[in-house]
């Protein structure tokens, strides 16, 4: 019996400017100025990431989805929260 493919990502450094997040045999830099959903959770929130599919990162703590293209390419997905930082 075939079970889903599972992808695992991995959050290895946090600072006060962003966090590092490890995709495979890629390393992505999710720079707080630009994610500030991220910028009130705490370390267990943020480390707590699941990576569905190629393209979809999911914090589920924090209720927080992206893709994977607005980490690599944030100019290209000008949209930023109206939440207050």
């Amino acid at each position: 019996m075939l079970g889903a493919t599972t992808l695992a990502a991995e959050v290895t450094h946090i600072s006060k400017h962003g966090f590092w997040l490890l995709l495979a045999d890629e390393e992505l830099l999710v720079p707080f100025d630009q994610f500030p959903w991220f910028r009130k959770g705490t370390i267990e929130q943020i480390l707590k990431v699941e990576w569905p599919t190629p393209d979809h990162l999911y914090w589920p703590e924090l209720d927080i989805d992206l893709s994977v293209q607005s980490i690599r390419n944030p100019s290209e997905f000008p949209l930023v929260s109206g939440v207050a930082v």
